[in-house]
C-alpha cells in the first residue's frame, strides 16, 4: 500500500545550518519518510524543468498515514523558490534551521575548504575571502546566506509565519530532544521520539541516535573544526550581523542567542 507521493514538508534550509542532523533526528518517527539526498527541485532549472512527476519519482515510498520529507538547504536563500513551492502546495509546512550567522559563515567556509582539500586543490586562508581593502568583504556569499531576515521576507510574501517553523541549531547540537519534540508537535505527529534516542559520544564531541537498539552518528565531515580566526576580525563578523539579526529577530517575532 505504499506509493511515492509529493513532501507535505520541506526543510528549506539553512546551508550549514544543521539540515542533515534534523533529518537523521526526525528520521526516527515511524511516521516520517525521508528522500535521502538533497533534491533541488526548485532552485536548480534543469530539475524544475522536469516537472512535479520527477519530483516525485524523488521521493521515498511512502504509505498515507506518514509524511513525506525532503530536504535541500539552497531553497532557503533562493529568491524564485518560494513562489515555486506556493505553486505546488500552499499549505505546505516548512522547516527552517538557524544557527548564529557567524558561527554559519565559518562552517560554510570550512566545508568548501575541506571540499577542496580532499580533491588536493588549494584553497585561500579564510581572511582572504573576509577581507577586502581592509574592510569585511560583504559580497562574500557566505555573508549574504547568512543575512537571515532578507531571505524571510521572501519566504512571508507567501507563507504564513505559523507554516515556518524554525529549528534553533545551536540547541539542536546541544541538547537536541526538546528541539525535536517542537518539531513534532508542529507536524502534528504523535510523540514518539524519546530522550533515549539521542546519546553523546564523547569522541566525536556531539549527540549521536540511538533506534531499536541500533546506533548511528553523523557522517565524520559533520561536526568538523572551524578555521582559527583574529579575534578581531571575528568581532567585526558578529558586528556586521547585530542589526541584521535584529531585523531578523522582529520579523519572526523571537529571539536567538547569537552574538
Amino acid at each position: 500500500g505504499s506509493c511515492q507521493q509529493l513532501p507535505q514538508t520541506i526543510i528549506i534550509g539553512v546551508r550549514k545550518g544543521g539540515t542533515r542532523a534534523l533529518l537523521e533526528m526526525l528520521s526516527l518517527h515511524p511516521d516520517i519518510a525521508a528522500a535521502e539526498s538533497e533534491v533541488h527541485f526548485f532552485d536548480w532549472e534543469d530539475h524544475y524543468r522536469n516537472g512535479l512527476q520527477w519530483y516525485i519519482n524523488q521521493m521515498p515510498f511512502s504509505y498515507p498515514h506518514q509524511i513525506t520529507v525532503e530536504k535541500t538547504p539552497a531553497y532557503f536563500t533562493s529568491p524564485k523558490v518560494p513562489e515555486r513551492v506556493y505553486n505546488m502546495n500552499q499549505s505546505m509546512r516548512l522547516l527552517l534551521i538557524l544557527r548564529d550567522p557567524s558561527e554559519r559563515v565559518l562552517s560554510d567556509y570550512t566545508q568548501v575548504f575541506y571540499n577542496h582539500m580532499q580533491k588536493h586543490k588549494p584553497y585561500p586562508s579564510i581572511e582572504q575571502f573576509l577581507i577586502k581593502n581592509g574592510e569585511l568583504n560583504v559580497a562574500y556569499k557566505a555573508i549574504n546566506r547568512s543575512l537571515y531576515y532578507i531571505h524571510m521576507q521572501n519566504w512571508l510574501k507567501y507563507f504564513p509565519l505559523d507554516h515556518i517553523h524554525i529549528v534553533d541549531g545551536d540547541k539542536l547540537i546541544k541538547d537536541p530532544f526538546p528541539e525535536i519534540e517542537k518539531v513534532e508537535r508542529f507536524l502534528k505527529l504523535s510523540p514518539q521520539i524519546n530522550a533515549s534516542n539521542f546519546y553523546f559520544n564523547k569522541t566525536k564531541g556531539f549527540y549521536c541516535l540511538r533506534d531499536s537498539g541500533r546506533e548511528r552518528c553523523l557522517h565524520e565531515s559533520k561536526g568538523r573544526a572551524h578555521p582559527q580566526v583574529d579575534t578581531r576580525l571575528l568581532e567585526k563578523l558578529q558586528e556586521y550581523f547585530h542589526e541584521p539579526n535584529k531585523k531578523f529577530f522582529e520579523l519572526v517575532g523571537r529571539t536567538f542567542d547569537w552574538h
